[in-house]
């Protein structure tokens, strides 16, 4: 549903806004800068630009607060290896030696701030605040290189308006309400950060590894705006993963439905959570390449209903857990039972099949699998497989599709298949299988299903 016109009316005075999201990979030199530069003056409408820190650099930081948090030594260094790896980033940027001394005091500020944080006690405020120094360094260096090339720009910090509410998610009434505060008709470009946020006590807190995207998709549900572009690496979303499969390609059109299915199940190019604000306000989300960027891309959006397979991912790290019980049989009850010792331990589970006396159920986080096993196995015995992989095959698989799930399972005819999710959802066929056999799999389903690019077009 659109967003009451009382809420957001406020958008009319902006016009046509866009929303662009650059990945850390697009801000990671600064040739990728320049050409992020390029692509958003080639840009008109009125947009938000959203960038992730440069790449690498949220990695050094996690790894920085592990350290913090076990108390080890070799945080300084690892401090060091942010700070040259901006560095890298920041020194052929700049052309003037006003503007490169700007940057570096900035950054010099940032890596000093993080060796006070880490120098403290280690909290959870602390790792949040340590995490988000990324995002504020890549943010603020590029607004910098803006004003030195004499483009007008207005830097906004997502912590002005940027919240979760009391269960830790977007609090998008409140984002809504106040973004119109910072994002107005002062200017046609503004720069803000993407992934970190402010918890509901005003704490610095984050949307999680990958919310970059998920900012991108709040700003656009907050602001009605015309549509998302997310910039990364690759032509958009392929119709199978090139990093095990020759010969993908781009697919140009996706339904909301189907990106959903394939970003949960291990397509990279986006995170899980992010298309739900662009889904549900129908704002159309495309997928473009910073390095290619007269490449179609792929467009996302509510009005697309392909026909046949559109796309296959993998997610790997999957465990199997099998609760066998005759007490089960005609009994009511049991599954409540059942998923209560999953909701206890906050584990989600991702695939669930029933028999009369025996229920199978996948989870990706094995955090607390001995404690579940243990509570499970007051109902019945219970067995463990892992390294296991979830091979998902996304298109439209509605009821009155004949033959489109049989060509799934002739691809997979000489794969061992351990268990089948289909009916659950008309745009997902999952299928889990022994890692060892998934880049298989993944091949075997590219040959039998996209002989014909037409597959995949609307």
């Amino acid at each position: 549903m659109r967003f009451l016109l009382s809420q957001r009316s406020f958008v009319k005075i902006l016009g046509v806004m866009v929303v662009m999201k650059f990945g850390g990979t697009s801000v990671g030199s600064s040739n990728s800068i320049e050409e992020v530069t390029r692509i958003i003056l080639a840009e008109k409408r009125n947009k938000v630009v959203v960038l992730s820190a440069f790449s690498g650099v949220t990695n050094l930081l996690v790894a920085i607060n592990k350290k913090h948090g076990a108390q080890e030594v070799g945080i300084l260094d690892l401090i060091f290896e942010v700070k040259r790896r901006c560095e890298e980033v920041v020194k052929p940027l700049f052309r003037s030696s006003f503007y490169l001394q700007s940057a570096v005091n900035f950054l010099d500020l940032k890596i000093h701030e993080i060796e006070n944080l880490t120098s403290n006690v280690y909290s959870d405020e602390t790792e949040k605040h340590v995490l988000a120094q990324g995002e504020i360094i890549s943010t603020h260096i590029f607004q910098l290189y803006l004003q030195e090339q004499k483009i007008k720009s207005h830097l906004v910090s997502a912590l002005s308006f940027m919240s979760l509410d009391r269960n830790q998610e977007p609090d998008l009434d409140a984002i809504t309400n106040s973004v119109s505060n910072y994002i107005n008709n002062s200017s046609n470009l503004y720069i803000t950060q993407g992934f970190i946020c402010r918890d509901y006590r005003g704490n610095v807190s984050n949307l999680q590894r990958g919310g970059s995207d998920y900012t991108a998709s709040l700003i656009g549900a907050a602001l009605d705006a015309d549509e998302i572009q997310i910039w990364t690496d690759i032509d958009g979303m392929h119709n199978n993963d090139p990093r095990y499969v020759n010969d993908t390609f781009s697919v140009e059109r996706v339904s909301f439905d189907e990106a959903a299915e394939l970003a949960y199940f291990g397509a990279k190019i986006l995170h899980p959570q992010s298309l739900i604000p662009a889904k549900n306000n129908d704002i159309p989300v495309i997928l473009k390449n910073t390095f290619n960027p007269d490449h179609i891309g792929t467009t996302i959006s509510n009005n697309i209903t392909n026909k046949g397979v559109t796309s296959v991912a993998a997610k790997d790290g999957i465990t199997a857990i099998k609760i066998k019980s005759y007490r089960m049989l005609l009994a009511y009850g049991f599954l409540k039972r059942v998923f209560e010792v999953f909701e206890k331990y906050k584990t989600p589970i991702d695939m669930i099949t029933t028999s009369e006396v025996a229920v199978s159920l996948t989870i990706d986080n094995p955090q607390y699998l001995e404690s579940i096993v243990n509570e499970l196995q007051e109902f019945g015995s219970v067995e463990v497989d892992s390294d296991l992989s979830i091979i998902c095959v996304a298109g439209d698989f509605s009821q009155n599709k004949e033959g489109q799930s049989a060509q799934v399972f002739s691809a997979l005819k000489d794969i061992p298949i351990r268990m089948i999710s289909y009916g659950g959802s008309n745009y997902n066929i999952s299928l889990l299988v022994k890692k060892e056999h998934k880049v298989k799999a993944l091949n075997s389903l590219n040959t039998c299903l996209f002989r014909n690019h037409s597959n995949v077009l609307v």
